[in-house]
C-alpha cells in the first residue's frame, strides 16, 4: 500500500490511560482533537481542527450556500450554535439587499459568519456584491461554481478567508494555487451542483486531503455526527452541510412541502438533472424534476430546458410548494433526515453522536 494514502487512528494518553482519539494523516500529521469529556462538563464536546482555528468557530461545520434559502435567520442560527453560517449573495436582488442581510446577521449574532458567491450563473456579474461584502468586513467568503480566480484576486488586500467548492483533485489543487484558504470537496452524494466524474465522498475526500496542504471540508452525504466523524477519519478538517440545514426550523424560507419531501424521501428519492448540459446537479424527486429528466432523455438542448431549470422553477417548489411545476435541490442524505429540529438541537445531537461513537471506538480499542 502506498504510505502517502494511509491514515491512522491512535489513542491519546494521559497519565498512561486512554483519554481520547486523535485522527492523524500518516504523512502530513494533521489531526483532529476532541476535547475530553471531563473538560466540557454538562455541555457537548468542543473540537479543535485547522478549520475551527482558521474560521474561529467552535465546531468544524460550515453551512452551505443554499440558493434562495441561506439568509440571516439561518446563518445566524448556525453561527450561534458554533458552526459557520452563510448568506447566499447571488440570490439577492441588489448590493443593498446583501448589505441589509449582513447587518441583520450581525444583529443576531456576534459570531463569525460568511457570504457565499455562486458565480457560475451564465456570466451574471458578482463584483458589485463582493465589494459590499468586503466593505462590510465579512470575515469569510465561499465560492461555488465558475472560475474562482478573478473573485479571489479581487479580495487581495482584504483580511478575509476564502473557501472554494471543488469536486476533484485538480480543482482542489488549482484553488490552493490561486490563494484559497480551504477547499470544500463535494462528493456525488451531495445536493445541488456536483462534479462531472461521479466520485463519491468516501473516495474523494482522502484523495483531496493527500493532494493539497490547505484544510479540506468534506461535503456530500453528511447530516449527522456519524458523517462528521467519518469525514474527520478520512483526513478532512471539517464538513460542509446543505440539505440537512434546510430541514431545520430556522430555514424559514423553505416551504413546508419542501421540508416534508426531505423527511419522507429516502436515499433513492433523488436524481441528477442537467447532466446532458455538463452541469450535473442533484434534486429531490418531484414531478417537476421528472419532467426535466424526461426532456433530457429526449435530447432537449439548453434553450428547451431553460424554462424548466430556471431559478423561477426552483422557487416555485421551495417557496410555494408546487412540486408539479418546480424542483428543489437535495442530496442523498435525505435518507438520514427524519425531523425538523432547531439548529441548536441539531448541533447538540450531532456532537453527542460524535462523543458516543468515540466512546465505542475507545472501548473497542481497550478490549484489544
Amino acid at each position: 500500500m502506498n504510505s502517502t494514502k494511509q491514515t491512522k487512528l491512535s489513542i491519546a494518553k494521559r497519565n498512561g490511560k486512554a483519554s481520547g482519539f486523535l485522527f492523524m494523516n500518516a504523512v502530513t500529521g494533521r489531526r483532529f482533537v476532541p476535547a475530553p469529556r471531563s473538560c466540557v462538563g454538562s455541555e457537548v464536546m468542543t473540537m479543535k481542527t485547522r478549520v475551527t482555528e482558521l474560521l474561529r468557530i467552535r465546531y468544524p461545520v460550515v453551512q452551505g450556500g443554499l440558493a434562495y434559502l441561506a439568509y440571516a435567520e439561518l446563518a445566524a442560527a448556525v453561527s450561534n450554535a458554533g458552526g459557520l453560517g452563510q448568506i447566499t449573495a447571488m440570490s439577492l436582488p441588489s448590493p443593498e439587499a446583501l448589505r441589509e442581510q449582513i447587518r441583520k446577521v450581525r444583529a443576531l449574532t456576534d459570531k463569525p459568519f460568511g457570504v457565499n458567491f455562486a458565480i457560475g450563473q451564465h456570466g451574471r456579474p458578482y463584483e458589485h456584491m463582493l465589494d459590499v461584502a468586503l466593505e462590510e468586513g465579512v470575515q469569510v467568503i465561499s465560492v461555488t461554481g465558475g472560475n474562482p480566480e478573478p473573485l479571489i484576486r479581487r479580495t487581495d488586500g482584504h483580511d478575509v478567508k476564502k473557501l472554494v467548492l471543488v469536486a476533484s483533485v485538480r480543482q482542489a489543487q488549482k484553488a490552493e494555487a490561486i490563494g484559497a484558504d480551504a477547499v470544500m470537496a463535494v462528493g456525488q452524494e451531495g445536493g445541488g451542483h456536483l462534479g462531472r466524474d461521479d466520485i463519491g465522498t468516501f473516495v474523494l475526500i482522502p484523495r483531496v486531503v493527500d493532494s493539497v496542504n490547505i484544510p479540506v471540508l468534506a461535503s456530500g452525504g453528511i447530516g449527522d455526527g456519524r458523517g462528521l466523524l467519518a469525514a474527520l477519519a478520512l483526513g478532512a478538517d471539517g464538513v460542509e452541510m446543505g440539505t440537512r440545514f434546510i430541514a431545520t426550523q430556522e430555514c424559514v424560507h423553505a416551504h413546508p412541502a419542501y421540508k416534508e419531501a426531505l423527511l419522507k424521501g429516502t436515499e433513492h428519492d433523488t436524481a441528477v438533472i442537467k447532466r446532458t448540459l455538463g452541469t450535473p446537479a442533484r434534486v429531490v424527486r418531484t414531478p417537476g424534476a421528472d419532467r426535466i429528466l424526461q426532456l433530457e432523455q429526449e435530447g432537449a438542448d439548453y434553450e428547451r430546458l431553460k424554462p424548466y431549470i430556471s431559478g423561477e422553477r426552483n422557487r416555485t417548489f421551495i417557496y410555494e410548494g408546487d412540486a408539479e411545476e418546480g424542483f428543489g435541490w437535495a442530496g442523498q442524505v435525505i435518507g438520514l433526515i427524519h425531523d425538523v429540529p432547531t439548529v441548536q438541537e441539531l448541533f447538540q445531537r450531532m456532537f453527542r453522536e460524535v462523543e458516543g461513537r468515540l466512546a465505542a471506538l475507545r472501548a473497542s480499542a481497550e478490549r484489544e
